[in-house]
């Protein structure tokens, strides 16, 4: 015996499923999106950064020793 299930079934039934998961499981919903948008923030802000010019490696560690003093 074959089982089968028509296109429009299949996608009421996997709409079904996903607002089904976006009810209960809201909170990873939440995570997984601000995780992206965190990501997509570093990316513009590192891209951004390249930009600009460089600064050199002595330079950023006299600033840090000056900050500690």
């Amino acid at each position: 015996m074959e089982l089968s299930i028509s296109d429009e079934k299949t996608k009421e039934l996997l709409t079904e499923v996903m607002i089904d998961l976006l009810k209960t499981k809201r909170d990873i919903l939440y995570d997984v999106v601000l995780e992206a948008l965190e990501e997509v923030g570093l990316a513009n802000a590192i891209a951004e950064g390249r930009k600009d010019q460089f600064v050199s490696e002595d330079e950023v560690f006299s600033i840090l020793d000056n900050g500690a003093k």
